[in-house]
């Protein structure tokens, strides 16, 4: 059946009018920029993000060079004029331009013309945070706040070493052994697995293999090799600092990873860690008319790559819960088949853009990403995907009822601050004058499983001492002491066997405490 199309006055203004009705909310909102039909910016169609939809999560997706990054900023930036606090994580480390106000050129004034809206330059207060403490306030988490899934996933051990390190973290609570940092695991690892904790498990919690402990002992030590092992111990990073507001304005924080990008499990799993401290120790807020917090969650494929299923049930149980705490996630990626169906489905707010089909698998995924949108009257979506230039995406988010707006190709409204990162004067200048580089520059080191450990050994040690001593003096002694002793020896050897035999036909004596000689 061929298809009739309105002539394209009348087409043009009926998707301005479907565009209005679908993107005009009715409260605070984010400007996103204006819709695009057959190649023309038409300003009217404007194309906004309901506030109050932001804890409902997003994906924001799109080949390398399409300006996902530019649209985090822009997000962050509108975010943070509404009072609204920000978390970001900053790969390359040029967010740090977000701190200074931009500059027109060209390109952005001819934006500014096309979206008919003033370009005017600001700057927004960032707090910036590193893994390492090289470019920004050390962010730490004890073990025992990352928990055997998550621990296990930074090691990267295989589902029999990640069960024993279940088995660890259970002796150590069991027996109120505090886990704080490397230190503290590598102790308990060594005590159990080739110390006096080696007999003392087996019976309730099973023995650790020599193999096992060694392996995770060397995954351990090629963290601290990586000169990462600064990031496990108290000071912990306090999840309230990340609700900070600045004259108003809600405060960006960005963990730069530039320095350890070449550990993605690392840096993925602590940001998972972040959210499950903050799902599990924030109260229930229900709907807000703004979040609370909005977690921006950049290079989100790492986070699910060869995962085990442990680890997904936890993250799929904290993205479909965390929104009633009054947080919103946002998931930023290649394609959206980088993220898992069960979490994918959870996110209501989509800006794609542009995907780039060079092999078989680029097609498929072309193919999967369509099949997640919402039927269009102006787009073929596959097409709309692949031609999109650089600073356009395509865009449905929720509206105020919960549906999915109509999908419109967007002109993306370009950051005010710089789009790119500060130099590096500034930006060491930043960092030291920041409060919380001085919160958390000094690490404390309180009694933990290592001191607890160390001591008990030491102890162990010390009452054994004695025995040998008097083994010497034995041998040291005359021929005539010996014989003497052995007759002393025999007699008394004569009462425990009368005793051990009492125990064993269930006679009782008084110095067992009825218990045996044995203690059993």
């Amino acid at each position: 059946m061929k298809q009739l199309y309105l002539p394209m006055s009348e087409q043009t203004q009926q998707f301005i009018e479907k565009v209005k009705a679908a993107y005009q909310p009715k409260g605070s909102y984010i400007y996103l920029g204006a819709g695009i039909l057959d190649g023309e910016v038409l300003a009217e169609a404007e194309v906004n993000l309901y506030l109050h939809m932001m804890n409902r999560h997003g994906l924001v997706a799109g080949a390398t060079g399409t300006g996902k990054t530019r649209t985090l900023q822009l997000l962050a930036e509108q975010l943070s004029d509404a009072g609204v606090p920000v978390f970001m994580l900053d790969v390359k480390g040029d967010l740090s331009g977000l701190y200074q106000a931009g500059e027109s050129n060209p390109k952005i004034e001819e934006r500014a013309t096309q979206l008919n809206k003033p370009f005017t330059p600001s700057g927004y207060p960032i707090e910036p945070y590193s893994l390492s403490g090289k470019l920004g306030a050390q962010m730490r988490a004890t073990i025992l706040e990352f928990g055997p899934t998550l621990l296990a996933k930074i090691l990267d051990l295989n589902d029999t070493q990640t069960g024993v390190l279940a088995v660890i973290f259970k002796y150590a609570d069991d027996s109120k052994l505090p886990l704080i940092d490397l230190n503290d695991l590598k102790k308990l690892v060594s005590y159990l697995s080739d110390g006096p904790g080696k007999e003392e498990i087996k019976s309730d919690y099973g023995s650790i293999s020599p193999a096992t402990s060694g392996t995770i002992l060397r995954k351990i030590i090629t963290i601290e090799q990586q000169g990462l092992g600064a990031m496990f111990g108290e000071r912990s990073f306090d999840i309230e600092d990340l609700f900070a507001r600045t004259d108003g304005k809600g405060t960006i924080s960005l963990l730069n990873i530039s320095d350890v990008q070449n550990q993605p499990k690392l840096y993925s799993t602590y940001l998972l860690s972040l959210l499950a401290e903050l799902y599990y120790n924030l109260p229930e807020v229900g709907d807000l008319d703004k979040p609370k917090l909005v977690f921006f969650f950049d290079e989100a494929h790492l986070l699910f790559k060869d995962s085990s299923k442990a680890f997904m049930e936890q993250i799929e149980t904290i993205i479909r819960l965390i929104r009633s705490k009054g947080i919103g996630v946002f998931f930023c990626t290649q394609s959206p088949t980088d993220v898992p169906e069960s979490v994918l489905s959870q996110l209501g707010n989509r800006i794609q853009h542009a995907l780039r089909v060079f092999t078989p698998n680029d097609a498929d995924a072309l193919k999967k990403t369509v099949n997640t949108y919402p039927t269009s009257t102006f787009y073929k979506i596959d097409k709309v995907l692949t031609s999109l230039g650089t600073g356009q995406a395509l865009i449905t988010v929720l509206n105020d009822k919960g549906i999915p707006t109509e999908v419109t190709a967007t002109m993306l409204t370009p950051p005010k601050s710089v789009m790119g990162p500060m130099n590096a004067s500034d930006y060491g200048k930043l960092v030291q004058s920041s409060p919380m580089n001085q919160k958390y520059q000094e690490s404390i080191d309180p009694e933990s499983a290592y001191e607890i450990l160390t001591k008990r050994i030491n102890d162990n040690q010390a009452a054994a001492a004695p025995e040998e001593e008097t083994t010497v003096k034995k041998e040291g002694k005359s021929i005539i002491e010996q014989v003497m002793g052995a007759t002393i020896t025999r007699q008394i050897g004569k009462e425990i066997v009368r005793g051990l035999f009492g125990m064993l036909t269930g006679k009782k004596t008084r110095s067992s405490g009825g218990k045996g000689i044995f203690g059993f």
